[in-house]
């Protein structure tokens, strides 16, 4: 912003003769020339904002894609979404793009629903990163080099089984609260979850998908807010088809301190973990076996020791350290001063101290190198920093120059970047008396599977995944308490990647095949059968 000094702001008010006494005479005489002075310049600061619009934006550009020896025409679009109250108010312009494969019947073509998570992430990583037809290149688990970038056409694009919707959270990218709302009226669990309906059922209004099959697709965090969209879609008269749920976070509450769960959760990932950097005592042949080893130690024998507490016997605390250290790589003297209880951070610094490298959380095959190896937790998580500038690079060029959307709105990448930033993480089930301090959307997400009995529910989960363990994952959605017609409505998938799942080429062409699978038998069964029916209780 250019600021005028304080003379150029006295003569442009004594530029004109009238104008200077009309001020005058209006009740300026008692005011300094600092205040004037003051007040022109704010003035002068809200005519250059840049707010986001409350009328609705398309900008719609004409590509191809190329996928499985086919080529596919797509319309891309960028635009905005004004979401309203009740009473028909404007409350928040809804930033998205979509990719829409033309000559296609729209109203009976898939369209699924992304966002990322946080909370207040914008969507830039499942849209440069997953299943969009343009996409930054990533490989091996470490730094993209600085531009130029390697970005371009993604042969493992959803295009030829769904159309795509991605959408920024309120507060995120170029999504903005409207007129007197503010961000924290949209900082919430129940708060966003009710934003995302709208937007969702603006978007099926404005471009006639309503007889369109309908799925959502939520990463970390947004898999905690697909739990309560699903069930407020349905509550809605939005009946869905299916939810993919990659790299989970359910329930909050059970990392709530004195529980020991989390620990248990944890465990099989930080096995694979050190199979990977080859930590592990007695290394199996594959991943896949260390796995299966850890699992069955931590909801046998390790679970059984956390629940004495303090009341368990030396000889059980050494021998359950000694089989911990065989498939975790850590000393079991570590793990005896840990009280068999290693947090995530420990464990992060401690596995690869002797190399005095770290390994990442989002993705625990990447490594960092601290300013020193003595503390307990790493200074940073190198599988974040290693993507971050390519991802935010690649998409504001890809957003102005491929799709042609121009604005003057700086894109949030988080909406932590606003001040005060804060999410109020109480949650209200359904049916639920009193709201959770600590949400568990698995109860939502179980509700409207009950409600719905065609609703289908698609697991993705990274072996390496630190931040939102897999282990972790299956424990809340098997307990939803279904009955079995809802439980075969359920199922889970892996792959030798973290976190971000698609930062391994191979497996984002493995998890896009499950994905389109799961789309072509959710939409099938609705055309071709009904819903199983429930089993009889003998």
């Amino acid at each position: 912003m250019r600021l005028f000094p304080a003379a150029s702001a006295i003569a442009l008010l004594a530029g004109s003769p009238l104008a200077a006494q009309s001020a005058i005479s209006s009740g300026d005489k008692a005011k300094s020339l600092e205040a004037i002075h003051s007040e022109a310049l704010i003035e002068q600061a809200k005519s250059g904002y840049a707010d986001a619009p409350v009328e609705e934006r398309t900008v719609q550009t004409r590509h191809s894609a190329a996928v499985d020896g086919r080529v596919l025409p797509y319309t891309a679009t960028a635009g905005t979404l004004t979401i309203r109250d009740v009473a028909g108010k404007p409350k928040a312009s809804i930033f998205y793009t979509a990719y829409t494969l033309e000559g296609a019947p729209s109203p009976s073509r898939p369209v699924m629903f992304f966002y990322n998570g946080g909370p207040g992430s914008a969507s830039l990583w499942l849209r440069m990163g997953s299943f969009g037809p343009i996409r930054l290149q990533t490989g091996n688990p470490e730094t993209i080099r600085p531009a130029p970038f390697n970005v371009g056409a993604n042969p493992d694009t959803l295009l030829g089984a769904t159309d795509m919707v991605f959408i920024d959270a309120p507060g995120t990218g170029f999504s903005r609260p409207l007129g007197d709302a503010k961000g924290s009226d949209f900082y919430g669990v129940d708060q966003d979850a009710d934003a995302f309906a709208r937007a969702i059922i603006r978007y099926i209004t404005k471009f006639d998908r309503w007889g369109s099959p309908k799925f959502l697709f939520g990463e970390s965090y947004g898999t905690t807010r697909s739990g309560a969209l699903a069930y407020q879609l349905e509550d809605r008269g939005v009946a869905l088809n299916g939810v993919v749920l990659l790299s989970s976070i359910m329930n909050y509450a059970r990392r709530s301190p004195g529980l020991d769960r989390d620990y248990v959760n944890y465990l099989p990932s930080y096995a694979a973990t050190a199979w990977y950097h080859h930590k592990m005592i007695n290394p199996p042949a594959t991943v896949e076996q260390a796995i299966a080893e850890a699992r069955a130690f931590a909801q046998g024998p390790y679970v059984a020791a956390l629940e004495k507490g303090q009341t368990i016997s030396p000889e059980e605390r050494d021998a359950i350290a000694r089989q911990m250290s065989g498939l975790t790589g850590l000393s079991s003297d570590f793990i005896e001063r840990a009280n068999l209880r290693v947090d995530l951070s420990r464990f992060r610094k401690e596995l690869l101290r002797d190399r005095r490298q770290t390994v990442g959380r989002f993705d625990s095959r990447y490594t960092g190198i601290d300013s020193d190896a003595a503390g307990d937790s790493p200074d940073y998580d190198a599988s974040d920093t290693a993507i971050t500038g390519a991802f935010i690079g690649t998409f504001s060029g890809y957003v102005m120059h491929d799709l042609g959307y121009q604005t003057n709105m700086p894109y949030r990448a988080s909406a932590s970047e606003e001040e005060g930033f804060k999410w109020d993480w109480s949650h209200k089930p359904p049916e639920a008396r009193q709201p959770l301090t600590s949400p568990d959307t698995a109860l939502d997400l179980a509700t409207a599977m009950r409600i719905n009995p065609y609703l289908k529910v698609l697991s993705l989960n990274g072996w390496y995944d630190m931040a939102t363990p897999f282990f972790g994952t299956e424990y809340d959605l098997n307990h939803m308490m279904l009955e079995p017609p809802q439980q075969r409505n359920l199922e889970f998938r892996y792959y030798p990647s973290g976190h971000m799942v698609y930062l391994n080429p191979e497996a984002l062409h493995a998890m896009r095949l499950d994905v389109a699978r799961f789309v072509r038998e959710a939409v099938g069964e609705v055309r071709t059968a009904g819903p199983a029916t429930p089993h009889k209780r003998p």
